[in-house]
């Protein structure tokens, strides 16, 4: 089937949970779009473009180095990874959703396509009126940063802290492929906008009260992080292991949950992070427990050490 606004072969419809095949096609496709940023970010190093912000790479234009192409070599790479790039992420103004092009703040404006179902800190929701699909628009914040990401230093109560801090596309990417690993509600990429705005959709379920425990009904695979190693900002951080390396996932509190049309209790919305690798092998305890738990995560329930073993 196609989007009703961008045209696109979409796999998400109103309340219907795609089935497996087409969520692990999400899956994939969250994947090259992750690998394919990294080629564009290498790619413009070699012809010595620093960007100040991935921002600046998300939104390169397809013709963005047409003439610097010819010359071959770093250029033509460029060139065909921009392509690349924008095959994976479109172009789409905010008009083709059925916002206004001549409000001063489209979003907050009435749209007969879009109903506004909510408005987060990250991102505003809306229900298509044409089939019940939720889109979320995600907007830039201050310095060109999108969405949330956690940041690492040593703590005082444990030897990490973990806070959340405005993130960039690439951990907003990150996130939505975090989500789909989980389990979580179906998300699909489907467009980013000239002034940055990046759109996904997701399949629509029913909001939990705000304040409900879900501290039992968090999804399987996470791992529960022995206190002494890490605290964090957000409710239940927890580690996670995707594609071999481990991540710090949290933020998972009744509002980031919906029940889904199946019945299950499915995550919307995390803040998440690359664990710190670099700061964890100068620590051996922290190291052997995380070869232990990618082993067998139910090893985290073994017990944690003697504060004089940190």
């Amino acid at each position: 089937m196609l989007d009703a606004f961008t045209g696109q072969i979409t796999r998400i419809q109103g309340r219907r949970i795609p089935g497996e095949a087409d969520c692990a096609a999400l899956q994939h496709d969250h994947g090259r779009r992750l690998e394919a940023l990294a080629r564009l970010g290498a790619a413009a190093v070699e012809c010595g473009l620093l960007a100040d912000s991935d921002r600046d790479l998300v939104l390169l234009a397809e013709d963005e180095v047409g003439l610097l192409e010819t010359t071959g070599g770093a250029w033509a790479e460029f060139g065909a990874a921009i392509r690349d790039w924008r095959r994976l992420l479109p172009l789409h103004a905010l008009e083709e959703f059925g916002f206004s092009a001549t409000a001063e703040n489209p979003l907050e404006e009435s749209n007969p396509r879009l109903r506004r179902i909510g408005v987060g800190v990250e991102a505003w929701a809306y229900a298509s009126e044409e089939d019940g699909s939720v889109y979320k628009f995600y907007l830039p914040r201050e310095e060109k940063r999108i969405g949330s990401a956690f940041g690492f230093h040593p703590g005082e109560e444990a030897l990490f802290q973990a806070d959340a801090h405005l993130g960039d596309y690439r951990a907003l990417l990150e996130k939505l492929c975090l989500i789909q690993a989980l389990g979580g509600m179906a998300t699909e990429v489907m467009a980013v906008t000239p002034e940055g705005i990046l759109v996904a959709k997701q399949a629509l379920g029913d909001l939990l009260p705000q304040g409900d425990d879900v501290s039992g009904v968090l999804p399987p695979g996470l791992i529960e992080i022995p206190s002494r190693f890490l605290r964090a900002n957000r409710d239940h951080p927890r580690l996670f292991f995707m594609a071999n390396q481990a991540w710090l996932v949290a933020d998972l509190h009744a509002r980031n949950f919906v029940r889904a049309s199946d019945g299950h209790l499915r995550v919307i919305d995390l803040v998440a992070a690359p664990w710190p690798a670099g700061e964890t092998a100068r620590t051996p305890l922290v190291a052997q427990w995380l070869e232990m738990v990618g082993r067998d995560p139910s090893a985290s329930m073994l017990g944690t050490p003697d504060d004089g073993e940190l």
